[in-house]
């Protein structure tokens, strides 16, 4: 089956960003309906959840011209020993909050390299677009979707992950910099990271033969526009859309976004197990300290963090994901920011229409 959907069919080449827990139906269809690509990230669901939102989404929508994203980690391997000591460790923790930390903690979301259920809701609900993060599934899996329909991409954080994207047969590569918010989907955790800001990874990947978006520091029309007229064929925006009324983020994580200042944003593991950039807070100092023992495989870790924070509440232990540009956040519908970007997107790169004509 052939593609359903092409980037050159967005009348503004902004895709918002699929943030696991944070988008939701109403904001990926207010993105569509403004001429974007609305995303959502499903890998914090279950097979069931997942397919309710895309049912809502193309509800509101009218179509499935919305983008999906799946996780692709390796399964994690479970270590007693490490959980228990992480547990300790939070320990003093819970019990500021007058409770006790949970006897363990386990696997709590699948990944999709295993997740035959996932497999059967996202070819059942035909989304336009789907991603990967941290990886790639199997070939099976890619040409299962392929055959779907779909138009596949994943996340590159380095020109080697570029190629084995390419190597795969995917359709397109999403280039994040390492000033982008929320989960680095770096495919090794544990591996060498050249940390690439966006535009330095961008310049490296636009030879590789297939259309690559630019993610990570994009808050306005002039950084998409800088990014388009580079080479990118679109853009891809997370942290901008989180301030929005349609996103999941609740008061804490708005009010603290609205406060941002330069340098309020870690790349921590502690919060998930994985390197994730979000706003800096108790959970994330207590994991730079000297003493504090090694993780257990993310999502188990996240497990942990989880926990915590329902019984603390706020913001001390909360995995508020953000990018280094947060201080440049915007508060307003989904709509109007896409509206507001396509014309400043228009305003410092007027070509953009015959640009992306040719893409």
């Amino acid at each position: 089956m052939s593609p359903r959907f092409q980037l050159s069919d967005l009348r503004v080449p902004v895709i918002q960003a699929p943030m696991a827990g944070t988008a939701t139906p109403h904001l990926a269809a207010e993105v569509g309906r403004a001429g974007g690509l609305g995303s959502l990230g499903l890998g914090a669901s279950n097979a069931a959840q997942a397919a309710a939102m895309m049912a809502e989404t193309r509800e509101r929508l009218g179509s499935g011209r919305y983008g999906v994203n799946l996780f692709c980690h390796r399964p994690a391997q479970a270590d007693a020993a490490r959980e228990a000591g992480w547990l300790d460790y939070l320990a003093p923790e819970f019990h500021r909050f007058d409770a006790e930390p949970p006897a363990r903690i386990e696997e709590i979301y699948r990944s999709f390299v295993e997740d035959d259920d996932m497999l059967r809701a996202v070819l059942a609900a035909q989304p336009a677009l789907v991603s990967f993060h941290f990886g790639l599934p199997s070939a099976e899996r890619i040409a299962a979707l392929r055959d779907g329909g779909a138009v596949l991409a994943a996340t590159a954080t380095s020109r080697a992950e570029a190629l084995a994207i390419r190597e795969a047969g995917l359709d397109l590569i999403v280039a994040q910099g390492y000033e982008a918010g929320g989960h680095r989907g770096i495919f090794d955790p544990d591996g060498a990271d050249e940390r690439l800001p966006t535009q330095a990874l961008l310049s490296e990947l636009l030879d590789l033969g297939l259309p690559v978006i630019a993610a990570g520091g994009i808050m306005e029309g002039a950084d998409a526009a800088r990014h388009l007229a580079a080479g990118a064929a679109a853009v891809q925006m997370g942290t901008a859309f989180v301030a929005c009324p349609e996103s999941a983020a609740n008061d804490a994580y708005r009010n603290r976004l609205a406060g941002a200042k330069s340098g309020d944003t870690v790349m921590t593991r502690v919060i998930s197990g994985r390197p994730a950039r979000g706003l800096a807070n108790r959970l994330t100092a207590l994991g730079e300290a000297a003493e504090a023992p090694t993780l257990p495989d993310y999502p188990i870790t996240y497990d942990a963090a989880k926990r915590l924070h329902a019984v603390a509440g706020g913001s001390d232990y909360a995995a508020q994901w953000a990018g280094a540009e947060a201080p440049r956040v915007r508060p307003i519908p989904a709509a109007d920011l896409v509206a507001l970007l396509e014309r400043e997107i228009q305003a410092h790169f007027p070509g953009l229409g015959a640009c992306q004509k040719g893409r």
